[in-house]
């Protein structure tokens, strides 16, 4: 299906490196803007979506929230959604979306809240009042539903409603548990303006065949290993895959500009990784690039994971491209939302639209139960950068 065959539209705040997006875009939502402030994320976006005719019109805007002109934004989307100056914008956009800094709510930091300056929830409301879409969603690490902040989630909720919308789903979803081949519990709030709020549906994930690391990299792994010549290769993959078949990967972690590089993560991590047979102390080059196959391939604990690996076990697909150093490109993947639990819950968001456009053709009382992941009591929390109980296997 083309862009011009998509009905409905979206805006993306903190973009990051596309993982939100590209789900939502496999949801068939029409992209008209992507935005975020690192550079590197930027060209990544530009140089994957540029000539691709099925995002056409979506534009990259690379700028610090904090400083964004939203009456200026708005006017240039009335040109994108076909609006005249005199037309009503309220409910012209269908989508705005996000996963707005994690560092403020998760448990590896100092869970300031609305008092870390990395604070975007205040900057996504002003967002959701002055675009006034038909439908908000909202990712964010689990600790966001910890019980310190509740009255934070109260406010959100009652500026929300202030405003016309209504919760739809503010809970946990778990990567695994649509065919993401790693451990990743991610907080997701859905609002909708009331008339399609009230055909929101969703229900326990079905069975979902839960995808394990030799599976997902299983061919590229392969791929790594016969490109040396070297007489371990052959012995050194089926180690890796006997082990990598056991379970899903821990949470990959991305580090920020002030904490973490381009390894897998604590020491905890590390130690799941290694029972997976990878080597999580660090991030490989890319296997035309490889200097040193001991370090590599051939480590004691396994081989290391290039960045193309990494982004597999997020989810993305093999045809979305990284760009920027090792560093900023592992930062990329590991910061990101898996696709595929973007996509799922973009494609509830588009069944509610539908329904309440009459475009369905069925009542509310025929709607199916839209499919999510079951919430797991007690699971600890996931974080974008460093040691949690909840990014371990096991």
């Amino acid at each position: 299906m083309t862009s011009t065959e998509r009905k409905f539209t979206s805006v993306e705040i903190c973009a990051g490196a596309g993982g939100q997006a590209v789900g939502l875009h496999n949801a068939m939502f029409k992209h008209l803007a992507l935005i975020e402030v690192d550079k590197h994320a930027c060209e990544t976006l530009r140089k994957n979506i540029t000539g691709n005719v099925d995002w056409h019109g979506c534009q990259v805007i690379e700028e610090d929230l904090t400083k964004f002109d939203l009456e200026e934004f708005k006017d240039s989307l009335r040109s994108k959604l076909g609006l005249s100056s005199d037309d009503k914008f309220d409910e012209s956009l269908d989508l705005l979306a996000g996963g707005v800094p994690c560092p403020p709510f998760s448990v590896a930091g100092k869970q300031l809240g609305q008092d870390d300056e990395r604070d975007l929830f205040p900057k996504m409301l002003e967002m959701v009042n002055v675009l006034q879409p038909k439908a908000v969603m909202i990712e964010n690490v689990r600790g966001l539903l910890d019980r310190k902040f509740e009255s934070y989630r109260d406010d959100i909720e009652k500026e929300l409603k202030e405003m016309g919308y209504e919760k739809c789903f503010w809970d946990v979803l778990e990567a695994k548990d649509f065919g993401v081949p790693q451990l990743r519990p991610r907080a997701i709030l859905v609002a909708m303006k009331e008339r399609y709020a009230k055909h929101f549906r969703w229900a326990k994930q079905p069975d979902i065949p839960i995808q394990n690391v030799a599976e997902a990299l299983e061919r590229s792994m392969r791929e790594r290993f016969d490109s040396v010549d070297d007489l371990r290769a052959s012995a050194a993959y089926d180690v890796w895959h006997g082990k990598a078949s056991k379970d899903v990967a821990p949470t990959i972690v991305g580090g920020s500009k002030k904490h973490g590089g381009a390894d897998l993560g604590p020491t905890r991590a590390k130690k799941a990784w290694e029972d997976l047979g990878v080597c999580g102390l660090g991030v490989a080059n890319d296997p035309d690039k490889m200097v040193d196959k001991e370090r590599d391939l051939f480590a004691p604990a396994g081989p290391k994971l290039t960045v193309r690996q990494a982004a597999l076990i997020q989810g993305f697909p093999e045809s979305w491209k990284f760009y920027g150093r090792k560093t900023a490109a592992y930062r990329q993947v590991g910061n990101a939302f898996p696709p595929p639990v973007a996509q799922a819950v973009g494609e509830w968001v588009i069944a509610a639209l539908e329904a309440g456009s009459g475009e369905s053709g069925i009542s509310p009382e025929e709607e199916p139960a839209f499919p999510v992941s079951s919430v797991l009591p007690g699971a600890d929390s996931s974080d974008c950068f460093s040691d949690l109980e909840g990014a371990i296997v096991g």
